[in-house]
């Protein structure tokens, strides 16, 4: 099989399309013959090994886990024999969640695992770019900062994979919903369903007076200390791309004070792909994508998305040969 395979940290010219065998599912797995799969934040990340703190996770020196990607769609090629929700030709979509390795044209899952069969609404491209800023925006707002109707909630970074979904997420739940992103993608998430956006370029929101519930930082910009002033009492700051201090202040607010930070990685499950399925053949929610690429130019959607101005998610379709 084709994937995108790098042997060591560095730009996106380490990126390189090798054939590698294709794998074969264990009693309870699935072999998923991907169709689509994307490029987030946290595979530029992974591929740069930044922050440094990456090389703790996946090798010191080199990358223990050579093809990146977290999401995919796809249909199932085959299965274990002790496989009983999944058949031959159904069409699924998920997420690796730390196993990485969607990037390529095939992927062995877990029945148990982040996958489901497809929304029937999306095609594959459209599938492909829900797991990763769905399942983040749903851990943190919902399973963290406990969202409930009427609270008021502000999303910094809204125009992201995470933040589209994150905007989406909170309207569902009922809250008044506060959007900051720069001003070119206004109205994008306006169209998401924004009561209010902010231009981080023209304006800061710490400045305003005004208070929220939570403040979910979905890009890593903000520091708790700068907005704690603009949390309710009992307001919480989700660190949806925190680092050593968002843990330090995690640990420090679950003591003193009644204002909490939340902070750590999303857990992809099973039960909330399927709720996202769910919400996505209803269009409560729906993907965002910027730009689509074929698998072959993975390191230009690499350099694309470490400017850090896409608009959603970024697509890499995956073209099949009979050889594979």
């Amino acid at each position: 099989m084709k994937a995108a395979v790098y042997q060591r940290y560095g730009t996106p010219d380490v990126l390189e399309i090798k054939e590698l065998p294709k794998p074969v599912p264990k009693e309870k797995e699935v072999l998923v013959k991907i169709h689509a799969t994307t490029v987030t934040s946290g595979d530029w990340r992974m591929r740069k090994a930044y922050p440094f703190i990456v090389r703790f996770f996946n090798g010191f020196n080199t990358p223990k886990r050579n093809i990146l990607g977290a999401e995919f769609s796809g249909e199932i090629e085959a299965t274990g024999k002790n496989v009983k929700f999944f058949k031959p030709g159904d069409p699924v979509f998920g997420g690796s969640g730390t196993r990485l390795g969607t990037n390529a044209e095939y992927i062995c899952m877990s029945e148990d695992d982040a996958v489901a069969h497809k929304p029937s609404n999306l095609d594959f491209e459209e599938a492909a770019a829900v797991s990763f800023g769905a399942t983040t925006s749903l851990y943190f707002l919902r399973n963290k900062g406990n969202i409930s109707s009427g609270q008021k909630v502000l999303i910094y970074g809204a125009s992201g994979a995470v933040g589209t979904y994150a905007v989406q997420l909170a309207k569902y739940f009922g809250t008044d919903v506060t959007a900051v992103c720069s001003s070119k993608n206004m109205e994008l998430v306006k169209s998401l369903g924004a009561d209010k956006v902010i231009d981080y370029t023209r304006e800061d929101f710490t400045e305003s007076g005004g208070t929220y519930d939570l403040i979910f930082d979905t890009v890593g910009k903000l520091k708790y200390s700068k907005c704690s002033k603009s949390l309710s009492r009992n307001g919480s700051f989700l660190a949806g791309a925190g680092g050593i201090a968002a843990f330090a202040q995690m640990a420090w607010t679950s003591v003193f004070g009644s204002k909490k930070v939340f902070a750590g990685m999303a857990v992809e499950k099973k039960e909330d792909i399927v709720f996202l399925k769910e919400l996505l053949e209803q269009n409560k929610i729906k993907p965002v994508i910027d730009r689509r690429y074929p698998l072959e130019q993975i390191a230009e959607a690499h350099q694309y998305a470490e400017q850090g101005h896409k608009k959603g998610n970024l697509v890499l379709t995956v073209q099949h040969n009979n050889q594979t």
